[in-house]
C-alpha cells in the first residue's frame, strides 16, 4: 500500500465521498430550521445528518489526507455559499399572483445574516480543527487507534463548531446557562453520533485503502486552512 499525498482525485470512490459531504452538509443547513425533541432535548433536526459530514471529513482525512480533506472543506464552503445566494435570489423574486407560499418560502429557507455568518464561521473552524488533529493523530500514533483518531477530533471539532456557531447565532438572546446547556447538549450528542458510527467509519475506510492503494500520512506538510503551498 502506497503512502501518498497526492492522490487520483477523480476516482470514483473520491468523488463519491465527496457527494456524501456536500449533500449532508447541504441537506443540514436546510433541516436546521426546524426544532425538534428527543428524550427532551430540544435539537435542531440538522443533528440528524450534519455528525456525517464530520464522519465523512474524518474518512476523507484518514485516506487522501489534509490536502484533499481541505480542497473538500473549501468546496463544501462554496457550494453552501451558491444555495444559500440562489434562496436569497428566489425570496427576493416577485411570487406569481396565485402563489401563497412566500411567508412559508422566507420562514424555511430565508437566512438572518447574523445566523449566516454564524454558520459559516463555526463551519469553517469546525472542520478545519477536526481534519488537522486527526492527521496529526495519525502521525504521532503512527496509524494506529484509528478509533480515537475519528472520536478525538470530532471532540474538538464539534466542540469548536457549537460553541462559535450557537455563540454567535444566539448570545445576548438568551440567558448564559440557557446558551451554556444548549453548546454542551448539542456537542455531546454529535460526538456520541461518531461514536456510534464508528464500526461503519472502519469499514468504509479499510473499504477505500484496499481500492484506492491509498494510506496518506501526512508529514512536512502545510497545515494552513489557506490551499495553496504544500
Amino acid at each position: 500500500m502506497r503512502n501518498s499525498s497526492e492522490p487520483v482525485v477523480a476516482s470514483p470512490y473520491f468523488l463519491g465521498i465527496v457527494g456524501i459531504f456536500l449533500a449532508c452538509l447541504i441537506a443540514a443547513n436546510i433541516m436546521a430550521v426546524k426544532l425538534i425533541s428527543i428524550c427532551g432535548l430540544i435539537l435542531p433536526a440538522a443533528i440528524v445528518i450534519f455528525p456525517m459530514s464530520y464522519i465523512v471529513a474524518d474518512i476523507l482525512t484518514e485516506v487522501y489526507g489534509y490536502k484533499q480533506a481541505r480542497r473538500v472543506i473549501w468546496l463544501g464552503f462554496f457550494c453552501n455559499l451558491v444555495v444559500v445566494s440562489a434562496f436569497w435570489i428566489g425570496q427576493l423574486i416577485a411570487p406569481a399572483p396565485f402563489w401563497d407560499g412566500q411567508k412559508a418560502y422566507v420562514r424555511i429557507l430565508g437566512y438572518t445574516p447574523r445566523l449566516l455568518a454564524a454558520s459559516f464561521v463555526a463551519y469553517l473552524a469546525g472542520e478545519f480543527l477536526n481534519a488537522y488533529v486527526l492527521a496529526k493523530m495519525k502521525v504521532a500514533t503512527k496509524g494506529k487507534w484509528l478509533w480515537a483518531r475519528t472520536i478525538g477530533s470530532t471532540l474538538v471539532g464539534e466542540g469548536i463548531d457549537s460553541l462559535v456557531f450557537i455563540s454567535l447565532a444566539f448570545v445576548g438572546t438568551m440567558p448564559g446557562s440557557t446558551l451554556a446547556g444548549a453548546i454542551v447538549t448539542q456537542w455531546l450528542v454529535k460526538c456520541g453520533y461518531e461514536v456510534v458510527a464508528t464500526p461503519l467509519t472502519y469499514l468504509v475506510v479499510g473499504f477505500l485503502k484496499r481500492k484506492e492503494g491509498l494510506d496518506t500520512y501526512d508529514y512536512n506538510i502545510n497545515f494552513s486552512p489557506v490551499p495553496f503551498g504544500r
